[in-house]
Formats: structure tokens, C-alpha cells, sequence
């Protein structure tokens, strides 16, 4: 059972992000506030559920929620300063596009860069145990898949619309075969199975 909070006498944001593992695309990342005694059914981590899922949730996230942000950094920005930093400037830029001021952040994970004049902690597998991070990875994985799905339609050859810029079989060939696209992260190795980065489902 997932629960509602992890500083119960603070205003605390959960954050997470999607596409960290991808070979084209930004990185988005997001910050949810919920009300103390949010409850939602079927409400867990977004790699935990379907498109379907996802898809119906979102929209009772964003009315539910006291504040919700989504901000993104790009392919351009990634290869600059690498996957890892892109994933913590994500989230900072959804901290600060929140309309209510947090006093706690709770992100996804084992690392990030501390956010100006707000204490944090880091939760392993955070998007399975409280409802803030898991509401935030959907809006992450979400918002991230809409993009991905708008730009495969200009480049129908990488079926982004289907693994949404993860490394499949099927988008590395084509990246082997016809080459990059603009969107594609030019540090990422594409020949390399495993990308050294963690594979993430596609749901």
C-alpha cells in the first residue's frame, strides 16, 4: 500500500522523472502536491501500470492535486551536461513552475543535487511507496509519451509512437540503418545493447 506522505507536517512535493534510459527525446520530469488525505484508486508507479492506466489517472492528478508541475530538459541539453544532471535540472525546473511553495521534497531514487533553501530526501523505489512520487512519475511518463508520439510523425522510421525513444531492437537498427534523427542524443551509444543505462519499460 502506498502512502500519502513522508514529512506528514509539511507541504511535500514528490518528484520523479521519465526517459532518463532513452536514446532520443528530452528527459521530463515532475513535482505533485497532493491534499493529506488523497486516496486514489489504482494510483502506483507509472512502470507498474498500462498506457490505459496512465492515461485515465493523469487527469485526476492535475484537478486533485494542490499543485502539479512538468518541465522537460532536451536532447541538445542532455549531451551538454549528461543524462544524470538533465534528470536533476528536470526536476528543478518542475519545483519551481509549482504554484504552492513546498517545504519538503521526496524524489525517486538514490541521488539528487539539493534544491535551493528546501530539504529533501531520496527514496529507492520511491514511485512504489508513496502517492506523491507515484502520481509524479505518471505525469512524468505521460507528458513524455505525448511528446514522443507528436514527433513520430515527422520520423515514422523509429517507431517512437510504440517504445517512445527507448533503445528496442527495433529503433536501434533503425537508428544503425539510417542514422540519427535530430532528436536522437548524440552521446548515447547505440551499438551497445544494454546503453549502460538502466532499460526502462515502455507500457
Amino acid at each position: 500500500m502506498l502512502l500519502n506522505s513522508y514529512q506528514v507536517d509539511l507541504i511535500e512535493a514528490g518528484c520523479d522523472e521519465a526517459g532518463r534510459g532513452c536514446l532520443a527525446g528530452p528527459v521530463f520530469a515532475a513535482a505533485v502536491i497532493l491534499p493529506r488525505d488523497f486516496y486514489l484508486e489504482g494510483l502506483n508507479d507509472s512502470k507498474q501500470l498500462n498506457h490505459q492506466q496512465r492515461d485515465e489517472l493523469r487527469p485526476i492528478i492535475e484537478k486533485e492535486a494542490l499543485a502539479w508541475a512538468v518541465a522537460a530538459v532536451d536532447h541538445e541539453e542532455i549531451d551538454r551536461i549528461n543524462i544524470l544532471n538533465a534528470s536533476f535540472l528536470a526536476m528543478h525546473r518542475a519545483i519551481e513552475q509549482l504554484k504552492v511553495q513546498p517545504e519538503y521534497l521526496v524524489i525517486d531514487g538514490n541521488r539528487f543535487k539539493a534544491y535551493p533553501k528546501i530539504p529533501h530526501s531520496c527514496i529507492v523505489k520511491g514511485d512504489g511507496k508513496y502517492l506523491n512520487i507515484a502520481a509524479a512519475s505518471i505525469l512524468a511518463k505521460t507528458h513524455r509519451d505525448e511528446f514522443m508520439a507528436k514527433i513520430a510523425i515527422d520520423y515514422p522510421a523509429y517507431k517512437w509512437d510504440q517504445n517512445k525513444g527507448y533503445p528496442t531492437i527495433a529503433h536501434r537498427r533503425a537508428v544503425m540503418e539510417i542514422g540519427p534523427s535530430p532528436f536522437h542524443r548524440k552521446t548515447f551509444n547505440v551499438s551497445d545493447p544494454q546503453l549502460s543505462l538502466p532499460f526502462e519499460e515502455q507500457g
